[in-house]
């Protein structure tokens, strides 16, 4: 297969992005401002309509592409919470000292809506944008002006709370498409960061490509599925009575149990590296992955397109044919064990559950196979996120350690700041601008306000050069509308992705709108007291991070202690006999939240590891045994999948005696290792007890798995599996006593 030109993939990428869900959504948002502002402006006037467009600007933020159910309870906070804010920054206009009173400790309270997580960011950003896009109004001369522009917010609002639960409601089924599609594009992308590894070294591109750097890539791409992947069970998994949702929610579910059969792909690998022969050998597994992520992302083409999926070649027949000599003496390291010709012929046919995974999802995308209802229902019912508001991260929150209630502070201070400049400047009627900008930037690692304080900076030059030449081109308001709501579309659907684009496209829409607002004035010196009023807030933004900081050694030990419980808990239910001698699916659903779990808690601490390498040096993590711990989990992770695939795939092959034993004892083992206290006894070499092996001479040569019993292969895949936990234990513990005494030292 010819590889595509440069020309080419940038063409399908910008394609790929052009029918992602979150373009869609961008769209589906600059609609519904355009229809509300048009028909608010047609009926009440220009001023009503830019204003009734406030509203919309307000209450757009929550509008993401999200399950139907529940979609009006996620829109209703920021409207409810905004109109009153709006109106009492409108009558405030004129008392610099009462308008900062209200805007400090709503601010604080604005802020820590952020305590649930994901779904309260966005109704925080949209209290916010509520007083600060109230400030960018004239001031009305009386409270019967305010009271009548408040109506007019309200309205857009309103009316935009309509549409965006209808629009949600219609989009559902091209949103179910798209998540899927994401989910293959990011299942393509561990494909080929995990085909990178099948290389000899003095074969690798580069140096840097091979060992540590390859496993934080693939940690990276990890943590980047797991979210995609919870995103796309909340709207996939929700009620799939049709057969076009079955048939996503089967590919979906066959894509959860892809990301374990490419986990254990590595698994062997260093034996085959090491390997005078196996060079070659790894050259065609690294090929044959790299052909299965193209027709993965190719598969996620074609439902963009609406296009019916090529058959895939099936790649059993050459997998078959990837071998080493035989080989009977010993194994790579020496001692007796799997030859190097069986080691490849394993990892040939884990490679091939990939293959199996991929032709099962074109059949089912093509039609050609029906999807397994069973499976489907069950994923229905226990993985879609709960849609129901909670007040108990409201009441969790009140701790001082609480990283919610630190960065409100942090906020609100920063607000405090921001607005006392901003009042003594020469252009004071743009105070909004300042605030606007420390709402945007200031998040709650440093990392994160760090990317955005420059995405900010950069997009606001560009914007404000645009946004000027555009209304020095005095363009009719039929013009400006549409300005607006390209602009928004841009700036709502790129907000997660590309926060530079965002920025561009939401400077240009500040300005437009503060110019209708405003009715006409002059853009000249806009450019220049922009630029001046975003390096403003954004070194405040940047600066305020270090007040109260919420460094991430702090967020350590509760992350260590979740992944090792998720971690224990995964092991236990993946090694477990109760899906193969029960009559329904519970134990099979256990496993599979347990599963989600591990993954999920890994997910939360590669993250916060990547977050504190921008922190400073002195605060910062020990980092050396957190990348050995994130590697230990994902070795970990491998063993058990291929476990897993033993009993679930190869059962007939097993003999039950001989491993009924050796799985409780593992699973007891691993539990105890990874649960047991922290403390300074830990470092020590725990007990691993007796070996899972049923042979009590040591190591013995195993017979081949493609002609015998499996047993023995299940037995030394429980005898490593054993030898991580303890060290994932002892990886945890070093994180943990490091982190204290740093901790202590400052």
């Amino acid at each position: 297969m010819q590889a595509p030109s440069a020309a080419a993939r940038r063409v399908r990428a910008a394609v790929r992005v052009a029918l992602s869900y979150y373009v869609t959504n961008g769209i589906s948002v600059a609609f519904g401002l355009a229809l509300i502002s048009a028909a608010v402006h047609y009926f009440l006037g220009p001023v009503a309509g830019a204003t009734a467009s406030v509203g919309v600007l307000v209450t757009a933020p929550p509008d993401l592409a999200a399950p139907r159910r529940g979609k009006f309870y996620q829109m209703l906070p920021a409207p409810l919470l905004g109109l009153p804010l709006f109106f009492a920054v409108q009558m405030l206009h004129g008392k610099p000292l009462e308008l900062g009173l209200l805007l400090v400790p709503a601010t604080f309270f604005a802020f820590l809506a952020m305590a649930w997580g994901k779904r309260g960011i966005p109704i925080a950003i949209a209290v916010m944008f509520s007083m600060i896009f109230s400030m960018a109004t004239p001031a009305p001369p009386d409270w019967h002006v305010a009271w009548t522009n408040t109506q007019h917010f309200g309205l857009g609002a309103g009316l935009y709370v309509v549409w965006a639960v209808l629009a949600n409601s219609a989009l559902n089924a091209r949103y179910r498409v798209q998540f899927t599609a994401d989910v293959l594009f990011s299942l393509a992308a561990l494909m080929r960061t995990q085909a990178r590894q099948f290389c000899a070294p003095d074969e690798a591109d580069d140096v840097r490509e091979v060992g540590a750097p390859i496993l934080g890539q693939l940690l990276r791409d990890q943590a980047q599925l797991a979210d995609q992947l919870q995103a796309a069970r909340d709207i996939v998994l929700e009620s799939p009575r049709t057969p076009r949702r079955q048939q996503l929610a089967a590919m979906l579910m066959i894509a959860l149990e892809m990301r374990d059969h490419l986990v254990a792909t590595e698994l062997d690998l260093e034996a085959l590296v090491a390997h005078p022969h196996g060079a070659q050998v790894l050259r065609e597994m690294r090929f044959v992955l790299q052909e299965l992520a193209g027709e993965t992302a190719a598969l996620a083409d074609a439902l963009l397109l609406g296009r019916q999926p090529d058959a895939p070649l099936d790649r059993r027949p050459h997998l078959a044919e990837i071998r080493i000599p035989l080989d009977q003496g010993p194994a790579a390291d020496g001692r007796m064990g799997p030859t190097p010709a069986l080691l490849a012929r394993g990892m040939a046919n884990r490679i091939g559950h990939l293959n199996d995974d991929v032709l099962r999802l074109t059949s089912i995308a093509r039609g050609d196979t029906p999807p397994d209802l069973t499976v489907v229902r069950a994923g229905w019912k226990m993985f879609v996120s709960p849609t129901d508001w909670s007040i108990a991260p409201f009441l969790n929150v009140w701790r001082w350690d609480a990283p919610p209630l630190r960065h409100a502070i942090r906020a609100a201070l920063a607000i405090a700041a921001g607005y006392g400049i901003a009042v003594a400047l020469p252009w004071g009627s743009h105070d909004y601008w300042i605030l606007l900008t420390i709402v945007v930037v200031l998040r709650g690692s440093l990392s994160q306000t760090l990317e955005r304080r420059n995405h900010r900076v950069a997009g606001t030059l560009l914007g404000c050069v645009l946004a000027t030449a555009l209304l020095s081109a005095h363009p009719s308001a039929v013009a400006l509308l549409v300005s607006v709501s390209v602009a928004q579309a841009v700036a709502h659907g790129f907000a997660v992705r590309r926060y530079l684009i965002t920025s561009v496209a939401a400077t240009v829409l500040g300005l437009v709108q503060a110019h209708l607002l405003n009715a006409g004035m002059a853009p000249t010196f806009a450019l220049f007291e922009r630029l001046a009023d975003t390096l403003i807030g954004a070194g405040l933004a940047w600066a305020f991070c270090y007040v109260l900081p919420s460094w991430e050694r702090h967020q350590l030990p509760a992350l260590v202690a979740r992944s090792m419980r998720a971690q224990a808990r995964h092991a236990k239910l993946a090694l477990g006999l109760g899906q193969l001698k029960a009559a329904d699916d519970a134990p099979e659903l256990s496993w599979r939240l347990a599963r989600r779990e591990a993954y999920d808690s890994l997910s939360a601490l590669v993250q916060a590891t990547q977050r504190s390498i921008s922190e400073p040096r002195a605060v910062r993590p020990p980092l050396a045994p957190l990348e050995y711990l994130q590697a230990h989990s994902y070795q970990l992770l491998a063993q058990l999948s291929a476990v897993k695939s033993m009993l679930v795939l190869r059962r007939d092959r097993l003999t039950p005696a001989e491993v009924e034993g050796p799985l409780e004892r593992t699973a007891d083992r691993i539990e105890k290792a990874l649960t047991a206290p922290f403390d300074e006894t830990a470092l020590a070499p725990m007990e691993a007890g007796a070996p899972v092996t049923p042979s009590a001479g040591g190591p013995i040569s195993l017979p081949d798995p493609f002609e015998n019993d499996i047993s023995p292969w299940l037995l030394r895949r429980l005898d490593f599996a054993t030898r991580i936990a303890l060290q994932l234990r002892e990886d945890a513990t070093r994180v943990l006593q490091s982190t204290a005494e740093e901790e202590q030292a400052t």
